[in-house]
């Protein structure tokens, strides 16, 4: 130990640098890197258990294929039950006992920000973290933290402002919405382009993730008079919009938030005739979609399910997302070589350019830098003809 000591202080006199070997990093070793999340895989959004699922599968994929640059990764992927304290004191675990070298795709606008001061405060880096919140392109204020790979939910909120306006420029809007960050964040974006005229043709109605009903709040809404009609919720809570709003004879122009547009999930339990004529937007491809049956990325998506996760569900486009993630952290991996520093881990998050995945729509690519946290930035529309999602349109940006 006096021998080390004593050469770090002599290095250190004549400015030579010391090498950092593996074992100095965190969560890295010769032969590992250490990765962590927290998912829902309990509680109101179950749902979306399935990303965590979809990334633990790609990354035993990896590994049996040698890894990355010849280290396994190890996702140490926990269970939230979607509540923020349980994310704040299982992420403690994965940085504190796990100690792992970043936090990746953790579920959650509320959970991401729980944390997000904690991971500064350790040095951990925040990637691609599961919200399409746009509060975290805020670099000053999360500096350490990309969006995920998937269209900001403030952008998805605009195109849908625009695209009513179009049609009737006198529309007036109804919005359900979660009371936290990811509702707000679609009121802001309406905010956005409705200006001046918001309050005056906005009416909205939150909704808690524990009430066990909306009915009450879709009630008020249609009292309203609003002739549009913005979903910006959960899928258990989209489902139970979708069919009440049918229930009660109130047939708005309806936009559904994209990350509940799961047939199995929102779409079936809803009522697939009360789905009828609602409109989303997509960036990823739908592999029920027809328009794929031949594609080459949806075949290669279609082996690994079927290989490395044989019980889900194929029409679960979690699926899909959870593919896109891990490729693209892989993709950052893969560029850092051996130096996994923080330091470099951040500078590949924030320089991927023009990254093709084979499961993103044609024309959509990754692209970040030091000033763009935002992977995802265009989208296409698509509309539910009671069966499926069509698309339609040419690609859209809400920046």
């Amino acid at each position: 130990m006096r021998l080390v000591a004593r050469i770090g202080i002599v290095c250190a006199l004549l400015s030579w640098p010391l090498a950092v070997s593996a074992a100095d990093l965190r969560g890295v070793s010769a032969t590992e890197i250490r990765i962590g999340q927290t998912m829902p895989y309990s509680g109101p959004v179950s749902a979306f258990g399935a990303l965590g699922k979809g990334e633990v599968g790609y990354f035993k994929m990896l590994n049996e294929r040698g890894g990355i640059n010849a280290r396994k990764i190890n996702l140490i992927s926990l269970d939230d039950g979607y509540a923020p304290p349980k994310s704040v004191e299982q992420t403690r675990r994965l940085v504190e006992s796990e100690e792992v070298a970043l936090i990746f795709s953790s579920i959650g606008t509320a959970h991401n920000t729980a944390i997000a001061k904690y991971l500064q405060s350790k040095n951990i880096p925040q990637l691609f973290v599961g919200s399409g919140a746009s509060k975290f392109a805020d670099i000053a204020q999360y500096p350490q933290a990309t969006l995920g790979v998937q269209a900001p939910f403030r952008y998805e909120a605009r195109l849908y402002a625009r695209y009513a306006l179009a049609k009737n420029p006198a529309a007036k809007f109804a919005v359900i919405s979660q009371n936290d960050d990811y509702g707000r964040d679609y009121l802001l974006g309406l905010k956005d382009v409705l200006g001046e005229k918001y309050d005056a043709v906005v009416t909205g109605a939150t909704y808690e993730v524990t009430d066990p009903t909306i009915d009450s709040q879709i009630v008020r809404l249609k009292a309203s008079g609003a002739d549009v009609f913005v979903i910006a919720a959960t899928p258990k809570f989209a489902a139970q919009a979708i069919r009440k709003t049918y229930g009660i004879g109130w047939r708005p122009m309806t936009f559904l938030s994209n990350v509940a547009v799961w047939v199995s999930t929102v779409m079936e339990p809803a009522g697939l005739e009360a789905g009828i004529g609602i409109l989303s937007t997509a960036y990823v491809k739908d592999p029920d979609d027809p328009a794929w049956k031949d594609d080459a990325g949806v075949k290669g998506w279609r082996e690994f399910m079927t290989k490395y996760l044989p019980e889900a569900d194929l029409h679960d486009t979690n699926y899909v997302n959870a593919y896109n993630s891990a490729m693209t952290l892989e993709a950052v991996l893969k560029a850092c070589g051996d130096d996994l520093s923080t330091e470099n881990i951040l500078r590949q998050a924030y320089s991927i350019h023009d990254l093709e995945l084979p499961m993103l729509l044609p024309g959509i690519k990754v692209n970040t830098s030091p000033t763009d946290h935002v992977p995802v930035d265009q989208m296409q529309f698509m509309r539910f003809n009671g069966k499926s999602w069509e698309r339609f349109g040419e690609l859209q940006t809400g920046n």
